[in-house]
């Protein structure tokens, strides 16, 4: 597994657990993963639907690769147990 903080497991279970994160953070972490992450973050600066505070929330995880590789491990690894 990506090494991660112990306190770092609390929010992958938390963001796991709540599908509509999770969900969004593994695409989003599909985009990182394939390099498409750039036309990601521009489309949502550009974006009129969100709210400022939420834009910069989503780039800065985003922009976090240790953290998404982590989730999506984490997540497909839980999955087995859940």
């Amino acid at each position: 597994m990506t090494p991660v903080w112990q306190v770092d497991l609390e929010v992958l279970e938390t963001v796991s657990q709540n599908v509509v994160a999770r969900d969004l953070f593994l695409r989003v972490a599909y985009l990182s993963g394939t390099g498409r992450i750039r036309s990601f973050l521009s489309e949502l600066s550009e974006s009129d639907e969100i709210d400022a505070e939420t834009k910069e929330a989503l780039a800065e995880v985003a922009q976090d690769g240790a953290f998404l590789r982590a989730l999506d491990e984490y997540v497909h690894l839980t999955r087995v147990l859940h």
